[in-house]
């Protein structure tokens, strides 16, 4: 595990806490157990907190009537722990089967590289990377080595994403042809969750790809990315000259088959309050020929209120569907929800490839794994272009030059930035 923040307390350890008591298993594969072998951090300072975690306890096992009584439950030893600069790097060196990283984006393409380089299966969170010349290295070194890697898009195994799928699949809304999205973080995450890595940064690149990957994989067999445009606010994190950015509202279009181009907004920041009623706003509109889909991401349908508790320590509108923990009625307390099942989904899909079958017949296993574009890497390209394009924008915005347009797949290459001034610079030079 490299990077052990938040995303890694709200989706991974929960994983890895289930998969303890109740193994993975499947016809095809038969049991896996998957447990933390090794963990990497920058810093250190989250460590010790993890490594006294009730995870690596014995459950009081001591003899064997104890091991009998707990027989789906086993001791584990604590995971090694590396610590520096280099961390994410030297963990792959371990005698390990996965590498997962979830260090904030800018953090992903070295110790992703080097987890691929020593054949280790890769799980990246979102953005997988930042560029589509580091897509590039990283797609062609998973080939290379005969390993998967693949992307965590959690919000694709949302209950809702994945109906509005459905729906546009069996044709019952009909091309797609505008949008707006929104998913505002409370001030906490850019002003401690993340205040050490946040300068330079913004909202869009850390969340607008949740979005992104929705649209690319949801609307996207046919249609071209075509124009990347996007401005911002700054002032509140950092001087209103820095680079690191407030607020983003980010517009993608695309072109469908037909002609007809279909337009996106995605409106990101991580300024709200921190006493807003939820955990975060977001929520989706989409407008086909034939009809509109409406979501409010934030209400659905459960409020609550708690005298002196709601909405600081507890929020009024929760989200019971990403990751939460639930008193069962049998007694058992267990923590569930969509950005635990993307994960446990990957580890099947290893699983799979690992152990699914006759040995020769593994590369086959392999493929068969590459092609499912909702989460594998070389399915990114769409999503890391339009990072890179935005990152681009901000950048010569942040240094005096606003409203420039990042146009794909034109005269002068696959990702062109151009500006008012009529100035124009290559970003990726091949085809998107």
């Amino acid at each position: 595990m490299v990077g052990l923040g938040m995303i890694f307390e709200d989706t991974y350890l929960p994983f890895f806490e289930s998969v303890r008591s109740q193994s993975l298993y499947s016809p095809s594969f038969g049991v896996v157990r998957p447990v933390i072998q090794a963990v990497a951090s920058r810093t250190g300072g989250r460590v010790s907190k993890y490594l006294n975690h009730p995870l690596w306890k014995d459950f009081g096992i001591k003899t064997q009537s104890d091991f009998v009584a707990n027989s789906n439950i086993f001791k584990l030893d604590p995971p090694k722990s590396i610590t520096g600069p280099e961390s994410g790097q030297q963990i792959a060196l371990e005698d390990l089967d996965v590498v997962c990283v979830a260090t904030p984006d800018h953090l992903h393409f070295e110790p992703a590289l080097a987890a691929l380089q020593n054949q280790k299966h890769l799980i990246i969170e979102k953005p997988s990377v930042l560029s589509l010349q580091e897509l590039d290295t990283l797609v062609q070194t998973a080939k290379e080595k005969g390993v998967l890697a693949k992307v965590v898009y959690h919000k694709l195994l949302d209950p809702d994403h994945k109906k509005l799928r459905t729906h546009v699949a069996e044709g019952n809304l009909k091309h797609v042809n505008s949008g707006y999205c929104t998913l505002l973080e409370p001030r906490q995450i850019s002003g401690s969750q993340f205040s050490q890595w946040i300068s330079g940064r913004n909202p869009a690149t850390y969340v607008a790809v949740h979005y992104l990957k929705l649209i690319d994989f949801t609307f996207g067999s046919h249609w071209k990315l075509t124009r990347i445009s996007a401005t911002g606010q700054r002032g509140i994190v950092d001087m209103p000259s820095s680079s690191t950015w407030d607020s983003v509202q980010l517009r993608v279009v695309y072109t469908h088959t037909d002609s007809r181009e279909a337009a996106f907004d995605i409106h990101t920041s991580w300024v709200n309050p921190d006493n807003f009623p939820g955990y975060v706003d977001q929520e989706v509109q989409f407008r086909f020929d034939n009809g509109i889909w409406s979501a409010h991401q934030r209400k659905r349908g459960v409020e609550l209120a708690i005298e002196g508790r709601t909405p600081n320590e507890i929020k009024e509108t929760p989200n019971n569907h990403y990751s939460t923990e639930f008193l069962e009625p049998w007694g058992e307390r267990s923590r569930r929800g969509y950005g635990i099942e993307a994960i446990e989904q990957i580890f099947r899909e290893i699983a799979f490839v690992e152990f699914g079958g006759d040995a020769n017949e593994r590369e086959q296993r392999l493929q068969s794994m590459r092609n499912l574009s909702y989460n594998d890497l070389s399915a990114d390209r769409n999503c890391v272009a339009i990072v890179q394009g935005l990152e681009a924008i901000l950048k010569s915005h942040a240094e005096g030059n606003p409203e420039c347009i990042v146009e794909v797949n034109g005269s002068k290459g696959g990702l062109v930035l151009y500006s008012r001034k009529g100035d124009s610079e290559i970003l990726y030079s091949g085809s998107v």
